[in-house]
């Protein structure tokens, strides 16, 4: 592995590279005079050595990635090191730099998007400081990368669930929705994530239990008989190991009640702030009314390359006599009516892994029903 990473990377240690030399000039026939002196010009050279490799890359079909809680978070990390592994497709990755969980279907006008290029290893990465739709929209435009139109496009692990009304909310389910509307077969993927009792290894148990959907998904694309018109999400039990299996859902009314906290000049997220911190607070205000709207950029990096793709900036108002409150938005969860078996939420909570089939047309969801209900049956038997 270590030698295929290298390789990929145009990079060799010089040792290596002899010893794929030598190995190459013998397959070739080369008599002992020749192997004992070899000439400058009969030894292959390093893109001889590669050139194999990226034929091969070139085949695969490319598989996007975004999310909605940052480039960083481990559902994104463990998910983009299985793909590669697999082998079965190039990965690209467009994500948000921060966390963009709750952005719902929100996109970035009249600012300027920063985007930096990043490593992940076997992938090819940028983090944006849009949401996930920016992300999507970016990927696709033909404005980043050399393509238009990838494979496959998919948003996540994310960090808790987005079933019943939270796909609205949801950034990872706007990421994969902004593919379906731009024609581009897509999945989102969650977990649901228990405080307390959740643990970041729990996100490389996710992607071992998605895989089948989604190496299905690569295979049944080409082929064109993946399901149409609609985006799967695909909803991860607190234990993802321990599920009953994949169950076809429908989406649930469920959702937390949004409270409104009222918090104190001086205090922020319940913590209080020291005197020098609120002022900070309402300077930091000030100056993004009084200026120009941008990005917000980590400025210490060594992250290198940014391009920026739309540069408008609007001049706000200045107005010292504005009186200025503080407010934090939480979900509070509550007891579900629901009794449905085949509700998002219900399934999820009984230990299954919920697939529900989501369509920007309200007219073909019967239709999408049936397709997802016969195409995950049929490719969940493939991968036994």
């Amino acid at each position: 592995m270590t030698t295929t990473s290298a390789m990929k990377n145009n990079f060799l240690p010089p040792g290596l590279v002899s010893n794929l030399q030598e190995v190459l000039l013998s397959r070739k026939g080369t008599d002992d005079e020749q192997s004992k002196n070899p000439e400058p010009s009969s030894a292959p050279s390093l893109s001889d050595i590669v050139e194999p490799n990226s034929d091969s890359d070139n085949l695969k079909p490319i598989v996007l990635v975004t999310n909605g809680d940052g480039i960083d978070s481990p559902g994104l990390t463990f998910l983009v090191e299985a793909l590669v592994r697999e082998g079965l497709c190039n990965v690209h990755v467009c994500a948000p730099e921060s966390d963009k969980s709750m952005s719902g279907h929100s996109v970035t006008l009249r600012e300027t998007v920063a985007v930096t290029s990043t490593e992940i290893s076997g992938a090819t990465a940028y983090e944006v400081s849009g949401t996930p739709v920016d992300c999507v929209s970016l990927a696709l435009s033909g404005a980043l990368f050399s393509w238009s139109k990838p494979l496959l496009v998919i948003s996540g692990i994310n960090k808790g669930s987005s079933c019943g009304h939270h796909m609205f909310y949801s950034g990872v389910v706007a990421g994969a929705r902004e593919s379906l509307m731009s024609g581009v077969p897509s999945m989102s993927i969650s977990l649901n994530w228990k405080k307390d009792e959740s643990q970041d290894s729990d996100f490389k148990d996710a992607v071992a239990v998605s895989l089948p959907l989604i190496n299905a998904a690569i295979r049944d694309i080409e082929k064109g008989i993946f399901p149409k018109s609609c985006l799967l999400n695909i909803e991860v039990p607190t234990s993802p190991l321990q599920n009953k299996g994949f169950k076809l859902t429908k989406q649930s009314l469920w959702r937390s009640t949004p409270s409104w906290l009222a918090i104190s000049a001086n205090r922020s997220a319940g913590r209080f702030m020291s005197n020098q911190q609120s002022l900070g607070m309402q300077l930091a205000q000030l100056s993004r009314d009084a200026s120009a709207a941008g990005a917000a950029r980590r400025m210490i990096t060594q992250k290198k390359n940014i391009e920026i793709v739309e540069s408008v900036g609007v001049a706000g108002k200045s107005d010292s006599n504005r009186t200025m409150k503080y407010f934090r938005l939480e979900f509070v969860d509550k007891e579900q009516e629901d009794v449905d078996e085949d509700l998002d939420f219900r399934a999820l909570e009984n230990g299954f892994v919920a697939v529900t089939p989501l369509s920007v047309s309200p007219h073909v969801e019967s239709d999408t029903q049936t397709a997802a209900s016969e195409w995950i049956s049929s490719a969940l038997q493939g991968e036994q």
